[in-house]
C-alpha cells in the first residue's frame, strides 16, 4: 500500500518539471503515461485516434464516449455515458463494448475496475491505457508496434493502420508543441 502513495507522491513532485517541458500533451496524460513509463505524446495520440472531437477548432479527446457494436457514441455528460452503458451491457456482449477516452474494452479490459463505469473516469482509464500500452510494449520492439497491438493485439491490417493514424497525430502533436514552447 506503501508503494503506490510514494508512487504517487513521485509524480506529483514532478509535475512542475513535466508541465514546464511541454504544454502538451495536457498534464492528466503526461501523469497517466509517466505512472506507466509510456511517453505522453503516444497516450494522447491514442485518445485522440479513439475519440477524437473537434471542438472549437481543434481535435481533442472525449472522455465520455463509448462504441457499442462499432456504433460511436458521445455524450454530454459523465452521469449520460453511464446511464447508456449500463443500458449497452444489458443488450450487447462486453466485449463489444469500448468506454472513454482511450476506448477501453469492458470485455477484455473490465476485470480492471470493479464497474463498467468506472472505465469513464478520464484518470483512471488513461491510466489503465498506459498500462496496456506498457504492456505491449514488453512484447514488442517499438512504441508504434505497442500502440497497433493495443488497437488490435493480434496484428494485421488493422493494427498497422491504427499504428499509422497514431503515427500522424504524434506528428502533429510534436508540432503542437514546439508552438507552445516558444
Amino acid at each position: 500500500m506503501a508503494t503506490p502513495v510514494i508512487r504517487y507522491c513521485a509524480l506529483l513532485a514532478l509535475m512542475p518539471t513535466l508541465v514546464a517541458a511541454q504544454e502538451w500533451p495536457p498534464w492528466a496524460y503526461q501523469l497517466a503515461a509517466a505512472s506507466a513509463q509510456v511517453p505522453p505524446t503516444l497516450l494522447y495520440a491514442v485518445a485522440l485516434q479513439e475519440t477524437g472531437k473537434m471542438l472549437r477548432g481543434r481535435t481533442v479527446p472525449w472522455p465520455w464516449t463509448l462504441n457499442i457494436a462499432d456504433q460511436p457514441h458521445r455524450y454530454a455528460t459523465r452521469r449520460q455515458a453511464c446511464q447508456a452503458l449500463q443500458h449497452a451491457l444489458q443488450s450487447t456482449p462486453q466485449n463489444r463494448i469500448d468506454v472513454g477516452l482511450a476506448q477501453l474494452n469492458v470485455g477484455y479490459q473490465g476485470d480492471r475496475v470493479s464497474h463498467p463505469c468506472e472505465l469513464l473516469e478520464p484518470y483512471r482509464n488513461l491510466r489503465l491505457a498506459a498500462m496496456i500500452l506498457r504492456e505491449q510494449y514488453n512484447s514488442n520492439e517499438s512504441w508504434l508496434m505497442a500502440a497497433g497491438r493495443y488497437h488490435r493485439p493480434a496484428g494485421g491490417v488493422q493494427a498497422r493502420r491504427y499504428r499509422q493514424a497514431v503515427e500522424r497525430y504524434m506528428a502533429t502533436l510534436g508540432t503542437q508543441s514546439q508552438k507552445s514552447t516558444r
